[in-house]
């Protein structure tokens, strides 16, 4: 329970803050109306009309917490209605994408490491990638992936792919050189390949930073997804909830769709604690 105290404290301020939010955000809509009618209104009154305005401005958090019931609970889960249907179709290009991601940030690593030709070659250019901002890039990616007949998912995955590789990379690099130097200069008086020496030491020893990278990745790689998603709006997603939301100035369904993809942060990045609890138990620290 004491552990619980200061997350349910800060919690309690933040809902509060909202509230207040949205009672200072939404009152001037409320005093216009009265103005247009002619009649007094208090600020007594104006508080409880903030907390139930069909389009605030923001909307207060029991109207979030409603929206995401009615698009959760009382919605079919295979309704396009559902932002269950909706959060399916983010995770799937959100994990597929952090798949290729981790994958070509290894891979990519692992030649850096390998070689300091490669290293002092490539390192810049993966540097700069991440310079480009993903909304000024990600149309211009969809429109060559559909001129290669990639589209849908998979186009969608490799926008995700393209902000998750970059932290794998960073981090597989450090771990991959972390190695200990008399473990390395030890393997080399085995004899041991280079390939030897990465499977028996260097990859072991660059776990934990693989783990503490894919964990980024993943956040990463959800931006991405939703980013994607704004572009594709027509196979749905959080991104295709957030731009319709926009369109009809729907606060409450943006709302709902943020916070959606907050708890889908939220278990991802456990999700990959988990597993690294998994792979490195047992191992020394």
């Amino acid at each position: 329970m004491t552990r619980l105290l200061p997350v349910l404290t800060i919690l309690l301020g933040l809902v509060a803050a909202w509230y207040a939010g949205a009672v200072l955000l939404n009152a001037q809509w409320e005093r216009d109306q009265a103005e247009r009618a002619g009649v007094t209104i208090t600020f007594a009154e104006i508080v409880p009309k903030t907390m139930a305005q069909e389009r605030p401005m923001l909307p207060a958090p029991h109207q979030v917490a409603a929206e995401l019931w009615k698009t959760v609970v009382e919605t079919s889960p295979t309704s396009k209605r559902s932002l269950v249907w909706h959060g399916w179709v983010t995770l799937s290009s959100t994990l597929l994408g952090f798949a290729f991601g981790t994958i070509l940030g290894v891979a990519l690593a692992v030649a850096i490491t390998a070689s300091r030709t490669t290293g002092l070659s490539v390192m810049p250019w993966i540097i700069a990638s991440q310079t480009i901002p993903i909304l000024a890039i990600a149309p211009m990616m969809i429109v060559v992936l559909n001129a290669a007949g990639i589209s849908g998912l998979a186009a969608k995955a490799m926008i995700s792919m393209y902000l998750s590789f970059f932290p794998v990379t960073v981090g597989m690099v450090k771990g991959l050189r972390a190695a200990d130097a008399m473990q390395v200069d030890l393997m080399r008086t085995y004899s041991a390949s280079t390939l030897q020496t990465y499977l028996k030491l260097r990859l072991p020893a660059s776990l934990p930073y693989l783990f503490a990278s894919m964990k980024v990745g993943v956040a990463a790689s959800l931006v991405g997804a939703i980013v994607a998603e704004m572009t594709l709006s027509q196979g749905g997603g959080i991104g295709a909830r957030l731009l319709n939301g926009s369109y009809y100035g729907q606060t409450m369904m943006i709302w709902a769709a943020l916070i959606a993809a907050a708890v889908m942060a939220g278990a991802l990045v456990p999700a990959i604690g988990l597993v690294e609890r998994l792979a490195l138990r047992g191992r020394r620290a």
